[in-house]
């Protein structure tokens, strides 16, 4: 214990210093996120008109329950493909992101004038929407965090097999936050989906190697100049989270507000595993830069679960997580991956 709250103290700091160039970042995510929200809010103002228009039919004796059912159904499923299919082009666009932010190719410029116009359109509506979204006991969010990652080795995290600061995780996801109690402001339970990335780049110039049932570190041949494990997992987060917003009175009626102050949550995900990828990159016999990509199982779980907690200040936290169930399943010692990172919730 005393070894992982050093090394999670020295990751803090060296995070902190990145917060101006994440500045940045967190901008264009959050317009992202807008966007994507926004795509659902429509697609599903649309839907409830339809819907309603075939109650009325139904109502007028047009047509059948049956024949009713069944168009709304039909509604419903085109709606959420047509949710998809816009929310993929947004999607599409956040991994982009999050290549250049890792790749370190992320300019820092500042945003353009057009950029600039949509943010302060999206603050002036999201401004206008306070008195709404305050009394909705369900409200929903982009979540995105980024930061490090390793494996704890039979609980163990000192003298790690992967580096420190080049191994990392990131994570994007949508969640509800829905207020516990009907006239206070605390208690919440935050739930959802989220897709987790946790990569690995081991030292001393090893790489993965699947041996029957057991996956080891084995040294390369050759020297490789990268070697990353990557996996992507599908999971459901469930979170009791604290907020200290408080309440308020407008017109003497109670309105709640969410992400206005310190908050914390704790909780966990189980989910399963979509897919697992090793990169390695190094030169050939006559100098050739070679990528060698390798999509497999590598004997990993298929089914991931574990805990996790954050604490921070509006819409900014402080985020770790632990996966309860090893990386790797019949491996003689247990390893189990572990995070920590900044994350950001954004209404």
């Amino acid at each position: 214990m005393r070894n992982l709250t050093i090394y999670l103290v020295v990751l803090l700091c060296a995070m902190m210093s990145k917060i101006y160039a994440q500045k940045t970042f967190s901008t264009k995510a959050e317009l992202i996120a807008s966007s994507i929200s926004n795509i659902t809010k429509a697609e599903k103002d649309a839907l409830k008109r339809s819907v309603e228009a075939v109650n009325v039919e139904l109502d007028k004796g047009n047509i059948t329950k049956a024949e009713a059912d069944e168009q709304k159904k039909k509604l419903a499923e085109a709606t959420a493909a047509q949710i998809e299919k816009r929310v993929a082009v947004e999607e599409a666009k956040l991994t982009e992101l999050v290549k250049q932010k890792v790749d370190g190719t992320l300019s820092e410029k500042s945003m353009s004038a057009g950029e600039t116009f949509v943010a302060i359109f999206d603050n002036t509506k999201a401004k206008n929407d306070t008195v709404e979204r305050s009394e909705k006991r369900t409200t929903s969010q982009f979540v995105y965090a980024v930061g490090v990652n390793n494996l704890m080795h039979d609980g163990m995290l000192a003298h790690s097999n992967f580096r420190y600061m080049g191994s990392h995780f990131y994570e994007w996801g949508i969640t509800y936050n829905t207020r516990i109690l009907k006239a206070n402001n605390l208690l919440h339970l935050t739930y959802g989906f989220s897709v987790m990335y946790n990569t690995l780049r081991a030292t001393d110039n090893r790489y993965f190697v699947e041996n029957g049932n057991q996956t080891n570190l084995e040294v390369a041949a050759m020297h490789l100049k990268d070697s990353r494990f990557k996996n992507v997992n599908l999971v459901v987060p469930m979170y009791l989270e604290f907020d200290f917003s408080g309440n308020q009175i407008k017109d003497d009626k109670p309105f709640f507000r969410t992400h206005k102050s310190a908050r914390f949550g704790l909780g966990g995900f189980a989910g399963v595993n979509l897919k697992t990828k090793q990169t390695l990159k190094f030169e050939d016999e006559v100098g050739n830069s070679v990528v060698q990509k390798t999509k497999g199982n590598f004997n990993t779980n298929d089914f991931v679960y574990g805990v996790g907690a954050y604490i921070g200040y509006k819409e900014t936290s402080l985020y770790i997580k632990y996966d309860l169930n090893p990386l790797f399943k019949n491996n003689a010692y247990e390893q189990n991956n572990i995070s920590l990172g900044v994350r950001f919730d954004l209404n």
